[in-house]
């Protein structure tokens, strides 16, 4: 039997994804709650993993993936509820992403990192503890990422049996781990500095050049500097569009609408263009968080905009100051390794 090209596979995950969040997204706007639906979200994050991996293989990496965004999701709501000082925040989220990036390079998952996790934890822990009884909310995310692994058992052979993981040397890791501990320490440590509300959206960018490097294996500075880049001019691309959204102050169902609209473009290009898919992935995180915590429109897309630089800065110094093992390869080859 014929295997399906590349584009076909490249469809089907697409829409994997993008069912991951509708299903949960409507049966919320049905129960009238369009302002949940960023807890139906990060469980729909699991299915962007195993992107190219056959059907056993990519179960293993999206419930890895799964079990960080529900750890996320279940230590940000908590801290929500005990109203946690930013302080303690930025400690948090930063043990959180030294040991996700412990885990995520020892299970090699792909897309490679902590950054949805890191997203997670602290996106939800600046929602206010009164939107929702937090069993609820991390029983959204359980759900959603539930039927994310149900849709990516298609084509599941019965007995078929995930590779082995390959293991990267303990000391690369353990390297690749400090990196994301400095940077989303210095990242957060920042924010605080200059009085920024949300640090965990500084934090998020920092982890972001980091993602193209996999522990074990050499640094490419080259496309950590590429990565931060793209991050930028596409994050400022993405609030441009989130300006055109919310301006005109539309209501919660139609944001809740445009959220899981945006969910399909900002994985079909994901690998392909990672800047383009921000233009996408930006007003989907920032429309949800809105739905969950209102903000004045213009001064939320300018802390975002002092937020994404920010991390991004101090993600690249943490990369340049921890170098590791000398690069092989193209700056292009380590972020589409990224991206599958």
């Amino acid at each position: 039997m014929s295997q399906p090209s590349e584009p076909a596979v490249e469809r089907r995950h697409v829409v994997r994804v993008g069912l991951g969040l509708l299903v949960p997204g409507v049966v919320l706007l049905v129960a009238g709650r369009p302002e949940l639906i960023v807890y139906a979200v990060f469980g729909s994050f699991t299915g962007m993993y195993g992107r190219r991996e056959g059907p056993a293989e990519r179960l293993r990496h999206q419930f890895h993936g799964a079990g960080m965004l529900v750890t996320g999701v279940a230590l940000g709501v908590t801290f929500s509820q005990r109203e946690a000082p930013t302080a303690a925040l930025v400690v948090g989220v930063t043990l959180f992403a030294t040991v996700g990036s412990l885990l995520t390079d020892r299970l090699r998952l792909h897309p490679g990192g902590p950054f949805f996790g890191i997203f997670a934890f602290g996106a939800t822990a600046t929602i206010g503890a009164d939107l929702v009884d937090p069993f609820v909310a991390v029983g959204i995310c359980v759900a959603t990422a539930a039927w994310c692994l149900a849709l990516g058992l298609s084509g599941l052979a019965p007995g078929e049996q995930p590779a082995g993981v390959p293991q990267e040397p303990l000391l690369g890791t353990l390297v690749h781990a400090l990196r994301y501990a400095v940077a989303i320490a210095g990242a957060g440590a920042v924010g605080l500095a200059l009085g920024l509300d949300h640090a965990n959206w500084a934090m998020a960018a920092a982890a972001v050049p980091l993602a193209v490097v996999v522990g074990g294996e050499p640094l490419d500075l080259r496309a950590v500097l590429d990565r931060a880049a793209h991050r930028v001019a596409g994050t400022f691309a993405g609030l441009a569009v989130t300006a055109a959204v919310l301006l005109p102050e539309p209501r919660p169902a139609v944001l809740a609408v445009v959220v899981m609209v945006l969910l399909f473009p900002t994985e079909l290009f994901m690998s392909r263009h990672y800047g383009l898919a921000l233009g996408f992935f930006t007003p989907l995180i920032m429309l949800m968080t809105e739905l969950a915590a209102p903000s004045d429109p213009s001064s939320l897309l300018l802390a975002r905009g002092v937020d994404t630089v920010v991390g991004v800065v101090v993600g690249v110094a943490a990369a340049a100051r921890i170098p590791g093992r000398r690069p092989s390869g193209t700056a292009q080859e380590r972020i589409a390794q990224w991206a599958e």
